[in-house]
């Protein structure tokens, strides 16, 4: 599934970002790696799940998501990021978001 190679490119990226991060949060850096890692990890358990598990695990996955995309304000908010080095992420993060909303709204086979 494309989506969740799409997070993993998020994983990826946001790790790095992390780092910088590190220097000067330690908590937000480790907080940006559990959520941006939880997306995928619920992506594959939904997608071998059935019924309300499934849908359960694909909120998740968004929930995970939209806590990404907060790190990733914050970390410019406080300057520990610039807003160029998270664009990229945020358009990504948007559309692993979509398409889990999508899949949520799926009735499962």
């Amino acid at each position: 599934m494309r989506i969740y190679y799409k997070s993993l490119d998020v994983v990826r990226s946001v790790v790095k970002l992390s780092r910088v991060v590190q220097d000067q949060d330690s908590d937000l850096a480790r907080q940006m790696r559990r959520a941006c890692i939880s997306v995928p990890l619920n992506i594959q358990e939904g997608l071998y799940s059935q019924g309300g598990n499934r849908n359960a695990r694909f909120y998740n996955a968004m929930g995970s998501a939209r806590e990404t995309m907060a790190c990733l304000h914050v970390s410019v908010a406080a300057a520990y990021l610039e807003q160029p080095e998270v664009d990229a992420d945020l358009e990504r993060i948007d559309h692993v978001i979509g398409a889990l909303w999508k899949l949520s709204r799926r009735q499962s086979r």
